[in-house]
């Protein structure tokens, strides 16, 4: 039924006698007992094959293991004052252009220090404090940046505004609700000639109530929230010309009917000569790709590259990658084979191979080497839970692993490609860092970090993998058990969820991919478990998506399995279960409490979608469609007719002003609860939105712990 991967007690580094500390609630919200790398910045000087990293306050270069300081904290500051600008409280993250000049910002400017000289060159400012989404330009300095729902563009003392006309037009901010991969609203050009920038429209949105509490006559602060077959907003996307100071639009829109005018615009690139932009457009059913190129000059549509369609959903997440010796060239990312991988087109839309093959995932480029000729990549080629880095032949799509240590790993490759900074964690090493060759071979260790851990009673973390509940696909656990166990005891246990798409929790990292907080219950005395079920990420399409329309469903059957696991252990109170979960997993804690009453003493979701009509468009459409079109699906899922099976202890926990999941999630099923005669605890963060943050997640901890000491101890 399971197969063994690996069993860390974390006993690294202490003798077993000075092995008793116990972590405290309070210890949960520090990171000096997470490891700390000593080197920032890790990166190498230029062109060249020296290293270069800030540690404490001082800045060293040179050959791996050889490198010496060259610039002070104390000494940068003395020319900081010299120039009238404001000292700095500790060294700041800083880009090495090469052994003679180094670039960083701070106090709202990009700043250049000559090393020779000991001079300091302000290259660009923005209004620092008053402003958010800052996005610089490296040619020629100029920085764009939002206020309020305003774009602005400065270089050097020239700005440029664009005004919105009302609160309802957001201009140079993410928008799709930061799906598809869109983490922000600007994006220049190579050359920095132009920016490009989105306009969205919200007024067509329902305005949703939320409350701010703190004034005396409590303030009504509405946001945009579009529901599940609700209006979406609508988006486009401008041209700012810097040369000449002016705006145009992408024709984006065939027609002006709802359907184009809802359409999601995402992955926007530029073409390396700037003559073109390109979009990939998603239908709002979010089935259907179209690979679109525009003209710079006038906005005017030109071509479709290629389309992609599936009869689930589509999703692409990343922007074309433009090959550094071939402008005709780029490459794309593609799930069509069934797993995330490279494709390599020319701008005629031609397909000229597939680069990358295999059941794995490539989850992200790092880079190319001098030639152009080898690209390197993260995969999960050798390891489902762990990150690897490689380097991939363009041509013949030979791959090589370069980072052979298991574990997650984050790579530095320098400019001829001959060479890697490899830092990197996994269950059993808290962190080391190392300069590679491109075969594997270790040149030079820069640090190996010490378990902070090594002091305290740790809790053994046990990996493995189980089946799914289709009983052929792999699932992989983290099962978390107490120090000191007792022959014959049994302890009560806790399944930690998520289950959800974008998510995988389980990983070959430090504590297995969990955290101090489950560390803490596993010394007091609980087992803890998690399970990557099918729906998360990194294991291919189908594997993900084959929760499509009937969310809740294979997930509660796969963790299920997990259950059926824990059960066979000797050591685990199948009399004592309990399941947490936040979000996503709020919906899965709260759908596993209600099915089966019999395993699960006691429930505690944060967070929890209740009913997925009450969930935002781009997320809840793509995953369940919308509620007019798959009625049978949303029904299946919510919880609101299923709290009349509510068993047991169940504490709900909701942040009052949360913009993700709204608050009438949760306050609905209390109605029903109440409604079906059925008892509910539940608990409001008055102030926060999704997430419980800042020093009131200690009392969030504790609230969790005193739940379980009381109900499932």
């Amino acid at each position: 039924m399971k197969k063994l991967i690996i069993v860390v007690a974390l006993m690294l580094s202490a003798s077993v006698f000075a092995q008793n500390k116990m972590l405290s609630s309070k210890q949960l919200m520090t990171g000096s007992l997470y490891p700390q790398a000593t080197m920032r910045n890790l990166q190498f000087v230029g062109n060249t094959n020296q290293v270069a990293y800030v540690q404490d306050t001082v800045l060293y270069m040179g050959n791996p293991g050889k490198a010496k300081a060259r610039l002070t904290l104390g000494d940068l500051n003395k020319v900081l004052a010299a120039a009238g600008e404001e000292s700095l409280k500790r060294f700041p993250s800083c880009k090495v252009i090469s052994d003679k000049e180094v670039q960083f910002s701070a106090q709202g400017k990009v700043l250049q220090y000559n090393l020779a000289k000991r001079t300091l060159v302000v290259l660009a400012k923005y209004p620092e404090g008053e402003v958010s989404n800052v996005d610089m330009e490296d040619n020629h300095y100029q920085s764009a940046y939002t206020q309020n729902n305003n774009l602005y563009i400065q270089n050097g003392k020239k700005i440029f505004s664009i005004e919105s006309p009302d609160q309802d037009i957001v201009y140079g901010q993410s928008v799709h609700r930061n799906e598809f991969g869109i983490e922000k609203g600007t994006f220049w050009s190579p050359k920095g000639n132009y920016l490009a920038f989105y306009r969205m429209d919200q007024s067509m949105v329902t305005d949703y109530p939320l409350v701010n509490t703190t004034a005396r006559i409590a303030r009504e602060q509405p946001f945009k929230y579009p529901m599940a077959g609700m209006k979406s907003h609508e988006v486009t996307v401008g041209i700012y010309d810097a040369a000449q100071g002016t705006v145009l639009y992408l024709d984006t829109r065939r027609d002006e009917s709802v359907a184009e005018r809802e359409n999601y615009l995402t992955n926007i690139s530029w073409d390396p000569s700037e003559e073109f932009i390109y979009i990939a457009k998603i239908n709002r059913e979010q089935n259907h790709m179209w690979l679109e190129r525009y003209y710079v000059s006038d906005g005017e549509f030109d071509t479709v590259l290629f389309e992609e369609t599936n009869p689930r959903y589509v999703e692409p997440c990343d922007p074309m990658v433009f090959l550094p010796n071939h402008a005709d060239q780029f490459l794309w990312y593609s799930m069509r084979d069934g797993y995330k991988h490279l494709y390599l087109y020319n701008t005629d839309g031609q397909l000229l191979r597939q680069v990358t093959k295999g059941n794995y995932e490539v989850e992200g480029i790092i880079g190319f080497d001098a030639k152009g000729e080898n690209l390197f990549i993260y995969a999960n080629k050798d390891e489902a839970t762990g990150r690897a880095a490689y380097r991939v032949n363009l041509a013949s799509g030979e791959m090589t692993l370069l980072t052979p240590a298991k574990g997650t790993h984050r790579v530095v490759v320098n400019s001829k490609g001959t060479m890697v900074i490899d830092q990197y964690n996994s269950v059993e090493n808290p962190g080391c860092g190392q300069v590679l060759d491109t075969k594997g071979k270790v040149l030079s260790t820069l640090y190996q970090l010490d378990n902070p851990l090594a002091e305290y009673a740790m809790p053994a973390i046990q990996m493995g993998s189980l089946k799914a509940a289709d009983g052929v696909t792999d699932l992989y656990y983290r099962l978390i058990t107490p120090p000191n166990m007792k022959a014959g005891e049994k302890y009560p246990t806790l399944v930690y969820v998520y289950g959800g798409p974008h998510s995988q929790l389980v990983t070959d990292s430090w504590l297995g991919g969990g955290n101090l907080y489950f560390l803490f219950l596993a010394q007091q005395g609980y087992v803890v478990f998690t399970l990557d079920n099918r729906g998360t990420d990194n294991r291919g399409f189908e594997f993900e998506s084959c929760t499509h329309r009937q969310l809740g469903t294979i997930e509660m059957a796969d963790q299920m399995e997990g259950v059926k696991f824990l059960q066979s252990l000797p050591y685990v109170d199948q009399k004592r279960m309990g399941v947490e979960g936040w979000s996503f997993g709020g919906f899965m804690t709260i759908t596993m409490k209600l099915a089966h009453p019999e395993i699960f003493k006691v429930g505690c979701a944060g967070g929890p979608v209740i009913d997925w009509k009450w969930y935002e468009v781009m997320y809840g459409e793509r995953y369940m469609d919308m509620p007019q079109e798959n009625p049978d699906g949303y029904a299946n899922a919510s919880l609101l007719g299923k709290a009349r099976d509510l068993q047991g202890r169940l504490l709900v926990i909701h942040g009052a002003e949360d913009n993700t999941v709204v608050w009438q999630n949760s306050i609905e099923f209390i109605d029903a609860c109440i409604k079906a005669g059925k008892q509910v605890d539940y608990f409001i963060y008055p102030h926060h939105e999704h997430n419980v943050r800042g020093y009131d997640r200690l009392h969030l901890y504790e609230k969790m712990f005193d739940y379980y000491e009381t109900f499932l101890k």
